[in-house]
């Protein structure tokens, strides 16, 4: 079978894609994959600005390459008019990120009508909807509309990219922009820690946070603080996940997850948001924060920090979880599956 995928550079997705691509070419089968190249944050849509001429490309990319099934990581080309069946994927959109981000739905506008027609006519349209958690496909569903067909696949990682089996250090790492309000990791500078953190993201000089914090804590200097540290590559971040005795997952929004799949792959201790998206995947295998809550953050990581038994006892928890459900082996046999399904489906309705 032929698949073409389209993915972009942002937010996991060409991890998540990379991890894909490589589990279906294992298995025998032709990957087409295209890339939009970086993608804005979600409130930011100058993106879709170019929308219908990145619909006349792929449609014309199709007619070329020929593939038997598009994989659409992207809501918005689910209605491609092409004669392919179409499975899209729902890793985020605006409408849902902005009731979890703000607590309520965004301000009407001209744009946002036609974006919710856009997004709805192509959630309709499309041959299958996949969401990476069931929370993910009901915020799709409500926003939307229902699919002709949903499922839920779990992102995976490949678990030999990871080492577990590092001595760990007493320490906090977390991942994100501290001006990204859905990632939220400036809950970690609000309060002082008893451990050290290191928080890696790339971040915007002219928009630094209020909260006071030390940047020239070494994350594995014995004293707590908080260091900020840039973007790291992909080995730089696997080190630091094999050196965290604990990850913090902060986030308001997190419709997959893929960096608390890492750390937990690094048997790092999970301590995460309290919100429904991460109770669904994570269940007993993670310490949960009161939500948005800066207080109650500390104090679980003090409290971890403090028992090593209880740290080791969670680490192994999260480790065992992601090995057995969120691997790439594991997220690419269920989408052959799916594909199987969608094809013959669509073989029968010719």
């Amino acid at each position: 079978m032929h698949v073409l995928i389209t993915s972009d550079t942002m937010n996991g997705i060409w991890t998540y894609t990379r991890e894909l691509a490589c589990g279906l070419i294992a298995r025998g089968f032709r990957v087409t994959l295209v890339s939009f190249g970086e993608i804005p944050m979600p409130e930011q849509t100058a993106w879709m600005d170019r929308f219908e001429e990145a619909s006349e490309f792929l449609c014309a990319l199709v007619k070329d390459t020929k593939p038997d099934l598009l994989h659409l990581n992207h809501l918005c080309y689910g209605a491609l008019s092409v004669p392919v069946p179409r499975i899209v994927v729902a890793h985020g959109d605006m409408v849902t990120w902005w009731r979890a981000v703000h607590g309520r739905e965004p301000k009407e506008s001209a744009w946002l009508k036609w974006y919710r027609k856009t997004i709805s006519h192509a959630v309709a349209e499309a041959d299958a909807v996949v969401a990476p958690s069931e929370w993910m496909q009901c915020a799709v569903r409500s926003s939307y509309g229902a699919a002709a067909r949903e499922s839920v696949i779990h992102h995976g990682r490949n678990p030999v990219l990871f080492n577990p089996y590092i001595q760990k250090e007493d320490s906090v790492l977390a991942i994100g922009r501290l001006v990204d309000p859905a990632k939220q990791v400036s809950l970690l500078t609000l309060q002082k820690q008893t451990v050290p953190v290191c928080i890696v993201g790339a971040e915007n000089a002219d928009h630094r946070p209020q909260a006071l914090m030390r940047t020239d804590v070494k994350f594995s200097d014995g004293n707590s603080g908080v260091a900020v540290r840039g973007a790291q590559t992909e080995s730089q971040l696997r080190l630091l996940y094999s050196k965290a005795a604990m990850y913090a997952g902060t986030a308001r929004y997190e419709p997959s997850g893929m960096t608390m799949i890492e750390a937990a792959l690094s048997r790092c201790a999970l301590i995460l948001n309290d919100i429904p998206a991460l109770r669904e995947i994570w269940g007993q295998a993670a310490v949960y924060f009161r939500t948005n809550d800066a207080d109650s953050l500390a104090e679980a990581v003090r409290i971890l920090s403090g028992d090593l038994q209880m740290r080791r006892n969670f680490a192994n928890r999260a480790f065992q979880r992601a090995r057995e459900c969120f691997n790439a082996h594991r997220m690419t046999d269920n989408y052959i599956q799916l594909y199987r399904k969608v094809a013959s489906q669509q073989a029968w309705a010719a």
